[in-house]
Parts: structure tokens; C-alpha cells; sequence
């Protein structure tokens, strides 16, 4: 596990790569039914053998979404610096995740920007979502505000080893 990152910690090229999760029945199941994906592609065992594309149980998109983000903070990269997920890009799919696929994740650092007043800055991200056979599921780029280097008690600008006052 990495440790916290603050956004002057974050340069373009930079990347990680996360654990990995291994999709189950049990979660494919709870997941639709916790945010109401009732659909025969994702409930109905009958359906699916007989009349889905892929004749087996597959994860929702958003399940896979979900799981890589999970990944990725369970790096340690963003705790206590993560502030705010604020935008989802050119999201991708490029092949279903089915039950027993185990996925990891390749976090890429795609540019920054800095934002004073915020106390950090906004990261671009690209994240690769791959299965255990090295195959590429899922693709999107994610912006997130991080907090910056630790910050004096005035608020004013980051502490600095040897400077005024210390």
C-alpha cells in the first residue's frame, strides 16, 4: 500500500497499479439489487444462458466502474488528500467482466492543474481496468481535487523546512 499523495506529489506519466478483485456471483447480485439494476441480463439465470450475448452472468458496467475505484483507493494514494471526485471522461468498454474475472487497475497521472484557493489542485487520471488474462474491460479518464502539501496554521501557503520563521 502506497501512502497518501498530496498534489505537488502528482507529475504527468506517473502511475500505479492497484490490487486485485476477483468478481463474484454474490456481488454481481448485491450490487444490481442494491441500486436496482433489475433486469433479466443480470437476475435471470434462464435469460442469460439462453438469450444474453455472452450465455453467462456478467457485471454491469457500473459494477466494474465501482470495483476499479475501490481498487484505487485502496492503494492509500488519495487518503487524506482526496477531496473531491469531480469528473468522469471517455468512459470505455471494451469486453464484460464475468464471474470469476479477477480485474486490477493501471492508474496513469495525465496532467495537473493547480488550484490555490482550493488548497491543491485538480489530477486527471487514466485507468486502465484489466482482467486476469491481461485484457483491457475498461478505460476512463477521472478528475479529482487533491489537497496539497500540508499547510501552515494561517492557511496561507505550504510549510517549508528552514523558511521564515522556523
Amino acid at each position: 500500500m502506497q501512502t497518501s499523495i498530496p498534489f505537488e506529489g502528482f507529475h504527468p506519466g506517473d502511475s500505479f497499479v492497484t490490487g486485485r478483485r476477483t468478481i463474484t456471483e454474490t456481488d454481481i447480485i448485491q450490487f444490481v439489487c442494491l441500486v436496482g439494476l433489475l433486469e433479466p441480463l443480470f437476475i435471470d439465470a434462464e435469460y442469460i444462458r439462453e438469450e444474453s450475448l455472452y450465455g453467462q452472468r456478467i457485471a454491469p458496467g457500473s459494477l466494474t466502474f465501482s470495483m476499479a475505484e475501490g481498487l484505487t483507493v485502496q492503494t492509500g494514494i488519495l487518503h487524506t488528500t482526496g477531496m473531491a471526485f469531480i469528473g468522469l471522461e471517455q468512459m470505455r468498454l471494451f469486453a464484460p467482466v464475468k464471474v470469476g474475472d479477477t480485474i486490477q487497475v493501471r492508474v496513469e497521472v495525465l496532467d495537473t492543474k493547480a488550484v490555490k484557493k482550493r488548497g491543491g489542485g485538480i489530477v486527471r487520471y487514466r485507468h486502465q481496468v484489466r482482467n486476469q488474462k491481461g485484457d483491457l474491460v475498461m478505460e476512463y479518464n477521472v478528475s479529482r481535487l487533491i489537497r496539497g502539501a500540508e499547510r501552515d496554521q494561517a492557511g496561507d501557503e505550504p510549510k517549508r523546512a528552514g523558511g521564515e520563521g522556523e
